[in-house]
């Protein structure tokens, strides 16, 4: 027996003592958690930003010598920006390792959640999630009539034209409106050639009805090409990597006494001194639950 047949039994011997941790032959398909309002972030309830899970998703890709990478995402949406900044930074990690992504959807994946489910090459969906909700959104109150009614005056100095535009306190003026569509307007259309690209021929509804915003149900998501197959994490992989694969989950590294690490982009010291108060912390409570209640959750 020639030395290369020698030391490749050798090699197989020691691998299969080994812990299933460190043996090679058993794939490993890294699992991070994409879950909450996107952007939307108060100490008490922290959301989800590139901030936030810009290290679990370096780790995930660069980590185990990875199969694939699952995402499990839950998120009705939020922030435009921080939904498309994880979006890059999931394709760009992909594109570095040549590693495949596969999104799983739990109870919804709608709007910016969406969005960052398009970062996958595969979105797999349960019968009963919610996809889609390709639009944009934005809202606010009016008070200015309640400042008459109890006769508070507001004062407001500013440099610069449109520097209040749209301020609450303020009577609402049509021109600041048209100007906060047309900013809409310009995000939606970005959403919608990124779905475009990202989905490509797999879309197969109207899009005047894709892109209108409406939502639905993961059944209804795959015959419109929203998603590409129905079922559940585990029986996926397993199905596809066989059933000794195994999906670690992976977290942000945490420092000293658990306390989470900072990302790029993460708050510095100051910001301890600069925390909400509880009727901030209310009213955000308040905001996040009319957010996931539009899905019915």
């Amino acid at each position: 027996m020639d030395e290369p047949s020698r030391l490749t039994r050798l090699l197989l011997r020691l691998q299969s003592v080994l812990p299933r941790g460190f043996r090679a032959d058993i794939p490993v398909v890294p699992v991070v958690r994409l879950t909450g309002i996107i952007g939307f972030s108060t100490p008490l309830k922290p959301g989800l930003t590139l901030a936030s899970c810009a290290r679990a998703l370096d780790r995930a890709f660069r980590s185990y010598g990875p199969a694939a990478v699952a995402l499990t995402i839950n998120s009705p949406g939020g922030s435009a920006a921080q939904s498309h900044l994880i979006f890059r930074r999931i394709r760009a990690l992909a594109q570095e390792t040549s590693v495949p992504v596969i999104a799983f959807v739990e109870d919804v994946a709608a709007s910016g959640g969406y969005m960052i489910a398009c970062a996958a090459d595969e979105i797999v969906a349960d019968h009963n999630s919610i996809v889609g909700s390709i639009g944009v959104v934005g809202g606010s109150f009016g008070f200015h009539r309640l400042l008459d009614k109890i006769g508070v005056e507001r004062r407001l100095y500013t440099s610069g034209e449109h520097k209040a535009m749209l301020d609450p306190f303020l009577p609402e003026k049509p021109e600041d409106v048209a100007r906060l569509k047309s900013i809409q307007q310009e995000i939606h259309e970005g959403f919608i050639a990124l779905v475009k690209e990202r989905r490509g021929a797999a879309l197969a509804g109207p899009g005047a009805d894709l892109f209108s915003g409406e939502y639905w149900t993961g059944r209804k998501g795959q015959e419109l090409g929203l998603v590409d197959k129905i079922g559940d994490l585990r029986t996926v992989l397993r199905t596809r990597f066989g059933n000794k694969v195994r999906t670690p989950l992976i977290t942000s590294a945490r420092g000293l006494f658990a306390r989470p690490m900072p990302g790029v982009g993460a708050g510095d010291i100051a910001s301890l001194w600069t925390r909400p108060s509880l009727a901030e912390e209310l009213v955000s409570a308040l905001e996040a639950r009319a957010l996931w209640a539009r899905y019915g959750l």
